[in-house]
């Protein structure tokens, strides 16, 4: 009797040991051995292709991240560029693997599009651009004004609800894709640009005299982005979201991808289970016990990834501001790996 009593307590920590078996999404990416990302067409510190055409941006390691902690390689994916009306539907028809393109976080896509929002990866709120010759210092002083605009984006939304609030009336300029109103806006066919703040500052940092250029401090929304998968598929959606949260549990343990190597011998117990030393983290989803370690060591921990792309030392210069970590003044917080 006791030892059949033994036998059932032991069964959930027998059950937690097994691999879990790949569900649909990792067991494609694992059969045609890359990982197939979403990403922008063009978006300065998130997403864009450098001198060589490599994709360098915060949601490009993102994916990079997650490609290491599947495959053990970032280097094994492959990037779909996506326009904002086509990033949704290219998901949910498995065009893709997962979508890591400035997609703001909003009740309907999470609900009736068929898709899955796995954890924050940025804070933003929509802003507005304009020329610092026109002399304007509040977003509530653009009457009359023609606004370049992204079709399709919660901005075209918001800047609608805006005015429709504050009674203003101006001129919608729209645009299908994030160059072609970055143009129309350099050109002078708009008197203002409003998308993103983040997005703002790196298209500034592009031109050819950004001090000709105010970005106003009014923000009229909150727009947090995720990388987003589809839904029917929790084991996909929780290595996605784990990934994210690893790399915000190294920074906070001080885990760099130039020390990662020298932790793998550290006596801290969440930093044993974090890099794979202990527990089955990484065969619960799927993945080898060293997922985190890897993904680490392919970008760096979520700080790193920030400064590298979007940070001061950054053509943008952004501070860290709300996506910072929950114990420095900001909003970014992983659960514990435990």
């Amino acid at each position: 009797m006791i030892r059949h009593l033994l036998a059932l307590l032991l069964l959930p920590c027998l059950a937690l040991a097994q691999i879990a078996q790949p569900g649909p999404t990792l067991g494609a990416v694992r059969a045609r051995d890359l990982l197939i990302c979403g990403t922008s067409t063009g978006a300065a510190g998130f997403s864009m292709p450098d001198s060589r055409g490599e994709y360098r941006g915060i949601d490009n390691d993102l994916c990079r991240a997650l490609t290491a902690a599947v495959l053990g390689d970032p280097a094994k994916v492959r990037w779909v560029p996506l326009t904002t009306n086509a990033r949704l539907t290219a998901l949910q028809s498995g065009q893709i693997d997962v979508l890591a393109r400035t997609v703001t976080w909003t009740h309907v896509r999470d609900t009736a599009n068929g898709l899955n929002f796995t954890a924050i990866s940025f804070y933003d709120g929509q802003g507005f651009m304009l020329r610092r010759s026109a002399n304007i210092t509040r977003a509530t002083d653009l009457v009359g004004a023609t606004i370049c605009v992204v079709a399709g984006s919660t901005n075209e939304l918001n800047l609608a609800d805006w005015a429709r609030i504050n009674n203003i009336q101006y001129l919608p300029v729209v645009f299908e894709q994030n160059d072609e109103a970055r143009r129309s806006y350099l050109a002078g066919r708009c008197d203002a640009y409003s998308t993103d703040a983040s997005q703002l500052a790196g298209l500034r940092a592009s031109f050819p005299n950004p001090a000709e250029h105010v970005i106003l401090d009014d923000i009229i929304s909150k727009e947090p982005h995720s990388p987003v998968v589809r839904h029917g598929d929790d084991q996909w959606f929780d290595i996605v979201r784990w990934t994210i949260f690893a790399l915000l549990t190294a920074e906070e343990l001080g885990i760099t991808q130039a020390n990662v190597e020298s932790f793998l011998t550290s006596p801290n117990p969440e930093i044993r289970r974090l890099l794979g030393n202990a527990g089955d983290h990484g065969p619960m989803m799927g993945l080898d016990r060293r997922w985190a370690y890897n993904a680490i060591r392919a970008v760096g921990n979520y700080g790193e990834i920030f400064e590298r792309n979007l940070g001061a030392g950054s053509p943008i210069g952004l501070p860290r501001g709300l996506n910072g970590l929950w114990n420095r003044g900001g909003l970014m917080y992983a659960p514990p790996i435990r």
